[in-house]
């Protein structure tokens, strides 16, 4: 599966990236490092202060 980031995202690379339908994340700066888990999850707690 291919890497996605948003469209939104400008060319200055600091945005992440996400692939596997939401259940990978990665810092597009340094792609070595990869997050897995629910990554909805992850953002609903950062949207609500918990991290």
């Amino acid at each position: 599966m291919m890497w996605r980031k948003s469209s939104r995202s400008d060319n200055s690379g600091s945005c992440v990236e996400v692939r596997n339908t939401l259940t990978e994340l990665r810092d597009s700066k340094s792609t070595s490092a990869t997050l897995r888990g629910d990554v909805r999850r992850l953002a609903q707690a950062i949207k609500e202060g918990r991290l």
